[in-house]
């Protein structure tokens, strides 16, 4: 009898991991529905739970972000409505992390075999761009840092490519913290009624959205001139070395004369 590999059974634990996480989202999304219905629902959720609070509101970030469909920035204001801008941010951030961590990792491990044998043998436009991770890179920062686009399913999609993980996370962080402050700001400001602050930060990320949106592409080939005026100069610079080297090699070194011995210099008799 053929012995299973550890990995096949790893992979089969975390889907019927999976299955079993599907089903009890599916019952328990009317209650998780009702808890979201409104800031103050959820608000007064979050402390019914009492010093477990934090911890809730981290979970309910990270099911957002790896099985629940839930906008992400309803989360992220809810944070700083009940927890102010700083504590918001934060524990917005730490479910970020988490919950990314758990999409990109869980998808990586049990997809990444499929899609790498897919990239072998398909050649399409699409296939060439998820398999070159500067482009992919390029594309995920601009989409991360326009405000309103659905980013989480993108972790997933990170996942089943080349990129590695570090790059992955750096982009992840660098493109949404602000944001994340900027919506935790927009909570904070309309629990304690100061509408103005709210509505210019949400007019900022309407107009940030409507000018990411339109002028994506232009981004995309901006970026990507600079990564291949980068890569030309490396270019230039190896090839300069290399016949700075060939140059060396050819030049011959002069012979130096020898070294004329004190007995050949003294008179000869007779």
């Amino acid at each position: 009898m053929p012995k299973i590999s550890k990995r096949i059974v790893m992979k089969v634990l975390l889907g019927l991991i999976a299955v079993v996480s599907a089903v009890l989202l599916i019952y328990y999304a009317p209650a998780i529905i009702k808890i979201m219905s409104s800031m103050e629902n959820f608000r007064a959720y979050i402390h019914s739970t009492g010093h477990w609070g934090p911890i809730m509101f981290i979970l309910f970030q990270i099911l957002q972000i790896v099985v629940a469909p839930i906008p992400g920035e309803i989360v992220q204001i809810a944070g700083g409505y009940i927890y102010g801008t700083a504590l918001g941010s934060f524990y917005t951030t730490v479910g970020l992390i988490l919950g990314s961590a758990i999409a990109f990792y869980f998808t990586r491990f049990i997809g990444r075999d499929f899609v790498s044998r897919l990239l072998q043998k398909q050649n399409g436009k699409w296939i060439s761009f998820m398999h070159d991770e500067r482009k992919f890179a390029i594309f995920l920062f601009i989409f991360f840092v326009i405000p309103g686009l659905p980013k989480d399913m993108l972790v997933f999609v990170a996942a089943l490519t080349s990129i590695s993980s570090l790059r992955f996370f750096i982009i992840l962080l660098v493109a949404r913290v602000p944001w994340i402050i900027g919506s935790a700001m927009v909570g904070s400001t309309i629990q304690t009624q100061q509408y103005t602050i709210a509505i210019v930060i949400s007019v900022i990320a309407v107009v940030g959205f409507v000018l990411g949106y339109i002028y994506k592409d232009k981004l995309m080939n901006i970026f990507s001139k600079a990564d291949k005026t980068d890569k030309t100069n490396e270019v230039i610079e190896i090839n300069e070395i290399s016949e700075a080297k060939e140059v060396s090699t050819t030049i011959k070194p002069k012979t130096v004369p020898a070294i004329v011995k004190s007995r050949d210099l003294a008179p000869k008799k007779g």
